[in-house]
């Protein structure tokens, strides 16, 4: 059993930075992919930046040199480092792991973005 906890999430104006954190209730270092997803009022959700345990990382178009995933297996933590925030960045961020058979959920934190 994964329990993650989000952390970091609130309210800024466009152009601006924040940086998510996922903390997880073990050891992170086996688990396969770690991620962030993100759900906006009304859309679906959506992957926003994947890592897996040997660190390569990958990203949706919309935020490809602007935001950062990355993870620190010592403080059994992933972080998503987002920079240059545009107001359609605002949604609830969710963290996800993926170990083994088993897809674990984070309770989401929210971003705001204001133009």
């Amino acid at each position: 059993q994964v329990q993650l906890v989000e952390s970091g999430g609130g309210s800024v104006q466009a152009g601006g930075s924040l940086r998510l954190s996922c903390a997880s209730s073990g050891s992170i270092s086996s688990i396969n992919f770690m991620g962030w997803y993100r759900q906006a009022p009304r859309k679906q959700r959506e992957l926003v930046a994947v890592i897996t345990s040997d660190g390569i990382t990958n990203y949706v178009d919309s935020v490809k040199g602007r935001f950062t995933i990355s993870r620190d297996n010592a403080k059994n933590t992933v972080y998503l480092q987002m920079n240059s925030l545009k107001p359609e960045d605002t949604a609830v961020y969710y963290c996800n792991a993926l170990k083994m058979a088993y897809v674990y959920w984070g309770q989401g934190t929210q971003v705001t973005v204001s133009s």
